[in-house]
Formats: C-alpha cells, sequence, structure tokens
C-alpha cells in the first residue's frame, strides 16, 4: 500500500512547443550530466488531484482558478482526514448486495494539489481530443471491450458467472494481472497517476533511462539511440515478434527534450485486464513520450497514444515534482488474502446456486 506506509492528439509538434515555453526561464537551473544532456535522474512523485479525464461539470475549461483549486484541496483533505477515522467496530454487515467497500482514506495517497503545467491548474491530463477526455472507441475497441469480463458488475449476490465456460474466478489465474499484483499498464505506459504508490525512480546512463515504477515494482529500460535517419524508427525497435506489456522502447534527445518511441505492445485476452477494467494493450499500439527536465525540482512529461481501439490518437501532460520520499517494493501479494476470500465467496455462492437448483428439482 501506500501513504508512505508500505513503501507514490496534441501533436508533437504543439507539445515541443509547450515545452520550450516551459523550460526557457528556468534553463540555468536544469541540472546537466558530464555530456551536457540534462540528468533526468532521481525520484519523482506522480500523484497529482487533477483527474486522467476531464470530469464532465468542468466543461472545457483546460484549468481550474486558483479558488476553484483551493477548494478541491481542501475537500479531498477533509474528506481524507474523516475517512482515515477508525471505522466502528459494531457496524453492521451491509444489505445483500450492498457493497462491502475498501479500505478508508489512510491507504490512499493521491496528491494534494492539481497538476500545474505551463501556469495552469490543470482540469485533466487529456490534452487532445480538447475535450479534456479520450476519443470515441471503434468498432473493434467496443469488442474487444465486451469480451472483458465487467469490471465494475453489480453485486447482486449470486453466481451469475455460471454460464460462463470460463469464469472469472475459477482459480487464481482466472483473475485478471491486476488482481493478482503481476503489472499496471496505466502506472508503467504511458504513465498516469494511481490512488497509491506514485514514485517513479529514474536512473540515466549514456547508454539507457531504466523507469522503476513503484505500482507493482516493474523497471522500464529504454534504450537511448542516436536521433532516426532516413531508415526511420522502426529499423531501430526490436523485430516484432518480440513483445511484452510494455513494449519496445528506445530513446533519442531531440535538444533538451528525451523522445521515447514504444512499440511491440503485447496484446492479451481478457485476463489480462488492467486496474480501470481496460484490455491489455493491443499489438498495434503505439507511445511517444516526451521527458523534459523544466528545473531542478520538476519534470515534464507528455505522451500521445495511438492504436486502432479509438477513432483517433490521444495526448496528455502533466509535472511530476521530485521528491524525496523513497521508492518502496510493491508487494501486494505476500500475504493477499483478498485472493484466497474471493475464490472462496465465489464457491460458496457456486454452492449456494447448486444448492437452489436441487432444491427447484
Amino acid at each position: 500500500m501506500s501513504h508512505r506506509i508500505a513503501r507514490s492528439c496534441v501533436s508533437t509538434l504543439m507539445l515541443s512547443l509547450g515545452v520550450a515555453s516551459f523550460v526557457s526561464a528556468a534553463d540555468s537551473d536544469i541540472p546537466r550530466r558530464p555530456d551536457g544532456r540534462p540528468d533526468l535522474s532521481g525520484n519523482y512523485d506522480t500523484a497529482t488531484l487533477t483527474p486522467i479525464q476531464r470530469r464532465p461539470e468542468v466543461g472545457g475549461r483546460r484549468a481550474y482558478t486558483v479558488a476553484e483549486a483551493e477548494q478541491m484541496e481542501r475537500a479531498i483533505a477533509a474528506w481524507a482526514a474523516a475517512d482515515a477515522k477508525p471505522g466502528d467496530p459494531d457496524r453492521k454487515a451491509p444489505s445483500a448486495g450492498g457493497s462491502v467497500g475498501g479500505y478508508n482514506a489512510i491507504y490512499f495517497d493521491r496528491g494534494t494539489t492539481p497538476t500545474r503545467v505551463n501556469g495552469e491548474l490543470r482540469t485533466s491530463i487529456v490534452v487532445d481530443p480538447a475535450d479534456g477526455r479520450f476519443p470515441p472507441l471503434t468498432e473493434r475497441g467496443r469488442q474487444r471491450r465486451a469480451k472483458l469480463f465487467p469490471f465494475e458488475k453489480e453485486n447482486t449476490g449470486s453466481a451469475w458467472w455460471l454460464d460462463q465456460e470460463v469464469g472469472p474466478y475459477d482459480n487464481p489465474e482466472s483473475l485478471s494481472i491486476a488482481d493478482r499484483c503481476i503489472f499496471s499498464l496505466e502506472a508503467t505506459i504511458p504513465v498516469l497517476p494511481k490512488f497509491y504508490n506514485n514514485v517513479k525512480t529514474l536512473v540515466q546512463t549514456d547508454d539507457y533511462l531504466a523507469i522503476l515504477v513503484e505500482w507493482m515494482h516493474y523497471t522500464r529500460i529504454i534504450r537511448l539511440v542516436p536521433a532516426p535517419g532516413s531508415d526511420g524508427v522502426r529499423a531501430q525497435h526490436a523485430p516484432p515478434e518480440l513483445r511484452s506489456r510494455a513494449g519496445d522502447s528506445i530513446g533519442w534527445w531531440e535538444g533538451d527534450t528525451l523522445v521515447v518511441d514504444t512499440t511491440n505492445f503485447l496484446e492479451e485476452d481478457w485476463q489480462a485486464a488492467t486496474l480501470y477494467g481496460e484490455p491489455s494493450p493491443p499489438a498495434d499500439q503505439h507511445v511517444v513520450e516526451r521527458f523534459t527536465r523544466v528545473d531542478r525540482d520538476q519534470l515534464l512529461y507528455q505522451f500521445t497514444v495511438t492504436n486502432g481501439d479509438y477513432v483517433s490518437p490521444y495526448s496528455g501532460e502533466f509535472t511530476w515534482p521530485t521528491t524525496a520520499g523513497k521508492l518502496y517494493e510493491y508487494a501486494c501479494h505476500e500475504g493477499n488474502y483478498s485472493m484466497g476470500n474471493t475464490l472462496r465467496g465465489a464457491r460458496f455462492l457456486e454452492r449456494e446456486a447448486a444448492g437452489a437448483a436441487t432444491a427447484d428439482r
């Protein structure tokens, strides 16, 4: 968990112009390596109150006012303080079919303020499309998601999966890789803020950039190559048959910005569903990221995602502040009582359904 307890398409051209205006005033504060390149190494906390997609009630506004941001910060702080109090040990069980809830706010680490980019307190991380939301799904995208077991299926208190050839609770391996604490795509590429464990450790050498992702303790290795020439980017990637969940990443410098190009994603079946109920990335996914050290205390992170699940690419950006906090091992599967309890609960409901069927005969 977190709270540091068990330990944190805008086109490429438009993003580049945004970087230029962002960093010019603070160029002298950028830490540099002996070769003169910006030094991206360090610990960063990517937690932010800015949502990934803009909330509909915000409308088309790209930024909060200072007063709105302060009101949000106070509201979140008050909720966290109230929800972190010990629960009532004598409370009643939830009603049949009701939510059993999750752990309380003491375990969350969502940040304390919206992200600030170019002086704006952003209302969403997604900046293209202009409404701050993901583009519509294509027919393929809808079909891929239809294959997933419902992520937020209503709790009816019954074994609703009995007509499925392979059920979501048949055994530990039938649960998603997020449930099994194996991999979190959203924390890895493109990097998006999570409920907790948002710290990233970047280690830069002449030939590689390593990104250690706290959730779920995964390390991305990015090979640094010369800027693509006439042979293009594809020629410098691994062969298409070599694939992984985080893809194959190569990076090169464009001025003081490290551009990272990632392809070769591994497309898997419904068992790879991510925490937000999305399927694994499709094989044709292409992600371009831009890492720009703004000054000694922050890094600007920008990304563009292209794949055939959406009618158009989408882009986003947010600031990563440096942190004195440490990155902790994410060992959520050690003593993972929820896994055993989930499977025991499923067996109970199946026995209950079998008993009811027998009684009806």
